[in-house]
C-alpha cells in the first residue's frame, strides 16, 4: 500500500513557472531537489530557504501540480499552509512568502518569527 502526503505547502503558477525556467538553464544540476525550509537568523529570527540541494536523511519529497520539492521534516510547524509566489514588477522581483504560521515578519519579506 502506497501513502500519498499532501503537500505542506503551495506555489503559485508564477512560482512553479520561475522555477521551471531555473531548472531548464544550461548546468543545472539535475542530481539536485528544489528545498524549502527555514534556518535561523534575519531580523525577525528565522529565514526561508528555497534553492538547489541534495537529499538529505530527513527529508520528505512532495509534489505540488507537477513540481517535485524536498523539505526537512521538522520544517513543517513552521511552513504548513505557506503558499510561494514569484512577483516580476517594477517595484519587487522575486519570491514572496505568505506564510500564515508567521507572527511578524521584517520589511524584506524573507524573515519572520512564529
Amino acid at each position: 500500500m502506497e501513502l500519498t502526503m499532501t503537500a505542506p505547502i503551495a506555489f503559485t503558477e508564477n512560482a512553479i513557472n520561475e522555477i521551471k525556467r531555473l531548472m531548464a538553464a544550461p548546468g543545472f544540476n539535475t542530481t539536485e531537489y528544489l528545498r524549502v525550509g527555514v534556518k535561523g537568523g534575519g531580523c525577525s529570527g528565522m529565514t526561508y530557504v528555497l534553492g538547489f540541494d541534495k537529499k538529505e536523511e530527513n527529508d520528505e519529497q512532495f509534489e505540488f501540480e507537477g513540481l517535485s520539492f524536498i523539505m526537512n521534516k521538522a520544517h513543517g510547524i513552521y511552513l504548513m499552509g505557506m503558499e510561494v509566489d514569484w512577483q516580476d514588477g517594477l517595484n519587487a522581483r522575486g519570491f514572496v512568502f505568505n506564510n500564515p504560521n508567521a507572527s511578524k515578519t521584517c520589511g524584506c519579506g524573507t524573515s519572520f518569527a512564529v
